[in-house]
C-alpha cells in the first residue's frame, strides 16, 4: 500500500508542477506559457469524452495496436523460434531480417501506401512491423540460451523435436519472449499513433494531429494523455500475463541493505537456530 501511494504522490507532484509552471506563464529557457494547464487539458478531456468522435477514435487505434500486435507476437515467436533452431532457416531468412531490421517501422510508411488498397491496413502493417522485430530478436536470443542439458534429457526418455519443444523450448524461452512483447507494444504505439498522423483516418494519433493543425493545444494534450494510458495498460496486461505463465520462475524482490525481509524474519524466527557442523559436532561423528 505504501507503494502504491508513493506512485500515486510522484504523479499528484509532477501534476501541480505542471499546473503551477503553466499557470504563472514561467518563460526562462522553457516556454512553459505556451503550454495548457492542467485545468484547461481536464476542461478538454471532458468535453471530448461526452462527444462520440472520442470512443471511435479509441475504438480505431485499440483495432489497429491489438491486430498488428498479435501477428507480430505469433509470426515473431515462431521466426525467432525457427530461426534459433535451424541452420538452414538461419541462412535464408537471418541476411533479409536483418536488413529490413534497423529500417523504422514508421519510415515504411510510403510502402504501406503503395502496398496495400486501404490505410487500415497499412496502418496494421506499419504496427506489425514495429512489434515483429524485438519479438523475433528476444525470442532468438531466449532460445539460444537454453542449456543443452535440459533438451538431452527429453531425448534420453524418448522424447522427440515436437516434444522438446513444447517442453523445453518454448516454456524456458518464455522470459524471454515476454521480454520482447513488452518492447514491441510500446513500440507499437509509438509506431500506430505515427501512422494515423500521417496516413490515418479516425483514431487517437489522427485526432490529436487534427488538434494540432487548428492550434487547439489543449486538444493536443488530450490526445497525448489518452496515449500514455492506453500504451500503459496494454503493457501492464502483457507484463501481468507474463507473470501468471512464469510463476514456476524463482522470484527475487528488492530489499533495501542493512534491512531483512519480514516474511525471512518471522520464518527464521520460528525455526531454531541449529549449530554449525565444525563448531559443536565432534570431528570424528562428522566423519
Amino acid at each position: 500500500m505504501t507503494r502504491y501511494v508513493l506512485r500515486a504522490a510522484s504523479l499528484a507532484v509532477a501534476l501541480g508542477i505542471w499546473q503551477l509552471l503553466t499557470s504563472l506563464n514561467i518563460d526562462l529557457w522553457l516556454r512553459f506559457s505556451q503550454f495548457p494547464t492542467v485545468a484547461d487539458v481536464a476542461r478538454a478531456f471532458a468535453d471530448r469524452l461526452s462527444g462520440p468522435d472520442y470512443w471511435t477514435d479509441l475504438t480505431d487505434s485499440l483495432t489497429r495496436i491489438l491486430t498488428g500486435f498479435l501477428l507480430a507476437a505469433v509470426l515473431g515467436v515462431a521466426t525467432g523460434v525457427l530461426v534459433a533452431r535451424s541452420r538452414l532457416a538461419e541462412d535464408l531468412l537471418g541476411p533479409v531480417l536483418e536488413v529490413v531490421r534497423p529500417i523504422p517501422a514508421i519510415a515504411l510508411v510510403p510502402v504501406a501506401i503503395l502496398l496495400f488498397p486501404s490505410n487500415e491496413q497499412g496502418i496494421v502493417f506499419i504496427t506489425f512491423t514495429a512489434a515483429f522485430f524485438p519479438v523475433l530478436v528476444s525470442t532468438r536470443h531466449a532460445v539460444r540460451a537454453l542449456t543443452p542439458v535440459w533438451e538431452e534429457a527429453v531425448l534420453t526418455m524418448g522424447g522427440g523435436r515436437w516434444r522438446i519443444l513444447g517442453s523445453v523450448v518454448l516454456p524456458g524461452a518464455l522470459p524471454g519472449i515476454f521480454g520482447g512483447l513488452s518492447v514491441g507494444i510500446g513500440v507499437s504505439w509509438i509506431c500506430v499513433i505515427s501512422a494515423e498522423m500521417i496516413s490515418g483516418q479516425y483514431g487517437v494519433g489522427y485526432r490529436t494531429w487534427q488538434d494540432y493543425t487548428v492550434v487547439n493545444y489543449a486538444g493536443v494534450f488530450v490526445g497525448m494523455v489518452t496515449i500514455g494510458v492506453l500504451g500503459w495498460l496494454t503493457s501492464t496486461a502483457v507484463e501481468v500475463l507474463g507473470r501468471r505463465l512464469t510463476r514456476w520462475l524463482p522470484r527475487t524482490s528488492y530489499v533495501p541493505a542493512g534491512r531483512t525481509p519480514r516474511r525471512v524474519s518471522r520464518a527464521a524466527a520460528a525455526v531454531p537456530a541449529s549449530p554449525t557442523p565444525q563448531e559443536d559436532v565432534p570431528h570424528d561423528q562428522l566423519v
